[in-house]
């Protein structure tokens, strides 16, 4: 089935992709089951249980509240994150769930929700057996989904299917399964990596709709970057972590701030903009940089200001805000965090270079999504952290003038060093290690970028190839360090 960029690229709320919205989307499609199949008036009880990765670190990822949002017929990208407490409260209160919204059924958590902190099914860590019963007992209906990573939900009738059409049976223009085969594509086409993937998009929409789409896209992000740096508290779970991107904000900007007062008091300090000073690379084409009192600011203060917008996103996640799965939630910094140096740190910037950023980071993405897996539960943090730090390395070296070889070459970096990455949260919480590794690996892409920017695009090992590792490192890494919360950090953290 030929993905869009725009199902890698999802609105919807935090902390989890896979433990959140896929149960969510999940428990709504059997919702929708059994009204499709007249069977939504006979229901009386549904029985969800969540086996593998979804039980063990279910609670912590609100999985089971998430069923319950998406059995009353909430969507992941247009529930209000500020009713979801009140919607799970009234629930259990109340011992009973208004089926879509119309049709009222008794619910008791103890009961119905079943989180198995051993038991698997065959297909992927992640799954989900719902079960619904008529008044006299008996099973009126039953499926089974798995949440496979970055929102993506399969059922059982879809789960062997290799059709690579679109729904209506229509071939992408560039079809693109392999590093290699997009970089023939581009190759024979004359076109970079952004023009290949816009194209297949126009098998869906418009080009002027997907411009619109990904400034939207883009809008969402923005907005999570604002609130996370604005929203001040703890973020919810027995760590106590305390929400650091506020007050990292407020230094920050008291620096930039600074050097803005000076550069009024003596016009030879180069510091531009008034309420949000865009700071100038060290190098770059332009002269002068950013500086305090006649003297550079600390050459690292871009990173700082790359971090802390990863950092506010994934506060923002794990809070349960609205965030864009790019392309799981548990990496959701990473992309927004490179899109938000593109626009202030790289000058001339426009929005045109956004929507290029996002079609080639959408593009290197679903060849992770087709060829490895971007779960954590399947492959440890290396598809997500690693992914998300994969994509974004090729949307910046794209933007910034890369060819099409230099920027499979930034994909192929952004992940070599990723390789291994486990999936360990304390607690089962997306938020030790997680927040900080989404900085670590926001400040990794644009390096890797950049190192392949110095290069002539070619190098030792493909794309193709360490997407293949990837793989089969995910296949022979532990499963306790597959986001089960049994291994890594997650046991190897003492409470004080």
């Amino acid at each position: 089935m030929a993905i869009s960029v725009f199902e890698l690229f999802k609105v919807g709320i935090g902390p989890s992709s896979s433990h959140t919205v896929g149960p969510m989307r999940a428990a709504g499609m059997f919702a929708e089951h059994l009204a499709a199949g007249g069977q939504l008036l006979r229901t009386v009880r549904v029985l969800a249980e969540l086996f593998g990765s979804l039980g063990a670190t279910g609670r912590g990822h609100s999985s089971d509240r998430a069923v319950i949002l998406g059995l009353l017929g909430h969507r992941p990208e247009t529930i209000d994150p500020a009713q979801v407490d009140a919607e799970v409260r009234a629930a259990h209160a109340n011992g009973c769930l208004d089926l879509l919204g119309r049709h009222r059924i008794g619910f008791d958590p103890g009961r119905d929700l079943v989180l198995h902190l051993h038991r698997t099914l065959p297909f992927h860590p992640n799954g989900m057996r719902f079960t619904a019963f008529d008044e006299t007992g008996a099973v009126c209906g039953e499926r089974v989904y798995y949440s496979v990573g970055g929102g993506f939900v399969l059922d059982e009738d879809t789960i062997a299917s290799t059709d690579r059409l679109t729904a209506d049976g229509t071939v992408p223009p560039y079809p693109i399964t392999s590093g290699d085969q997009l970089l023939k594509h581009c190759s024979a086409s004359g076109l970079p990596i952004s023009e290949i993937m816009l194209a297949n998009e126009t098998v869906w929409r418009t080009p002027e709709d997907v411009r619109s789409g990904l400034l939207a896209i883009w809008d969402v992000m923005q907005r999570c970057i604002v609130s996370g740096l604005s929203t001040e508290g703890t973020l919810p779970g027995r760590l106590g972590v305390p929400r650091r991107a506020p007050g990292l904000h407020r230094r920050l900007t008291a620096e930039e701030l600074t050097a803005e007062e000076l550069a009024a008091a003596e016009p030879s300090v180069a510091v531009r903009g008034s309420a949000e000073p865009r700071v100038v690379e060290p190098g770059s084409a332009e002269p002068g940089g950013a500086t305090r009192g006649g003297a550079p600011l600390d050459p690292l203060h871009v990173i700082d200001r790359v971090s802390l917008a990863a950092l506010a996103v994934n506060e923002e996640n794990a809070a349960g805000g609205r965030v864009v799965t790019a392309p799981t939630n548990g990496a959701a910094g990473i992309i927004p965090a490179v899109l938000h140096y593109l626009s202030r740190f790289v000058p001339g910037s426009t929005d045109d270079d956004v929507v290029r950023f996002l079609l080639t980071a959408g593009a290197i993405g679903l060849l992770y999504k087709e060829n490895a897996s971007i779960s954590g539960a399947e492959v440890g943090c290396q598809g997500e952290v690693g992914v998300a730090c994969s994509m974004a390395a090729a949307g910046l070296c794209e933007v910034l003038g890369g060819t099409p070889q230099q920027v499979e070459n930034a994909a192929e970096i952004g992940m070599e060093h990723n390789l291994g990455l486990t999936c360990d949260p304390v607690e089962g919480l997306v938020q030790v290690p997680c927040i900080e590794r989404n900085a670590m690996g926001a400040v990794k892409a644009i390096n890797a970028a950049r190192l392949a920017l110095h290069g002539s695009g070619e190098h030792i090992v493909s794309l193709d190839k360490v997407i293949r590792t990837m793989r089969e490192t995910g296949a022979d890494m532990k499963d306790k360090y597959k986001e089960t919360s049994r291994g890594g950090l997650a046991v190897n953290f003492i409470e004080c």
